[in-house]
């Protein structure tokens, strides 16, 4: 499976986003902004292809999802990205939500830059990508280049 992520707009604050599965268009995206010298907690990760797999720990934030979402069994993590840990893709709808992972939203404003239906976008986007990672198919995801510069 090809997760593709094409970032469209930087604020200086967050990054809005389109995530496409093997082509497909499956929602909206949001992220930390560009910097060249990172910020934890404050910065996207790089443009590349990374794997995603689950990180099957047991955290207290797996416990609060695993109780919330009777669907959700582990984060799905991007893998091997250059001085970044932890890195996954979850619920969420502004930076303010995210310590540069990726959130995925059904809806956007991109002038406020906050996405809407976040739950109903992860719900589909993780029973995806953690159907093909449990059927042992790879899955790796794409950051392609920012086209609002």
């Amino acid at each position: 499976m090809k997760v593709n992520v094409l970032r469209y707009k930087d604020n200086g604050n967050a990054t809005l986003g389109l995530l496409f599965i093997d082509g497909v268009f499956e929602c909206y995206t949001l992220e930390d902004e560009e910097r060249h010298v990172k910020v934890k907690g404050e910065t996207r990760i790089p443009e590349g292809t990374y794997k995603i797999n689950f990180r099957k720990t047991t955290s207290p934030l797996t416990e609060r999802y695993q109780k919330k979402y009777e669907w959700f069994d582990y984060h799905l993590q991007i893998q091997d990205v250059p001085g970044f840990q932890y890195v996954y893709i979850h619920v969420g709808n502004s930076d303010s939500n995210t310590d540069g992972c990726l959130l995925v939203g059904s809806t956007v404003d991109k002038d406020s830059m906050f996405q809407g239906r976040s739950v109903p976008a992860f719900k589909q986007v993780y029973k995806k990508i953690g159907n093909a990672i449990k059927n042992g198919e790879p899955v790796t995801i794409t950051y392609e280049k920012d086209f609002s510069r």
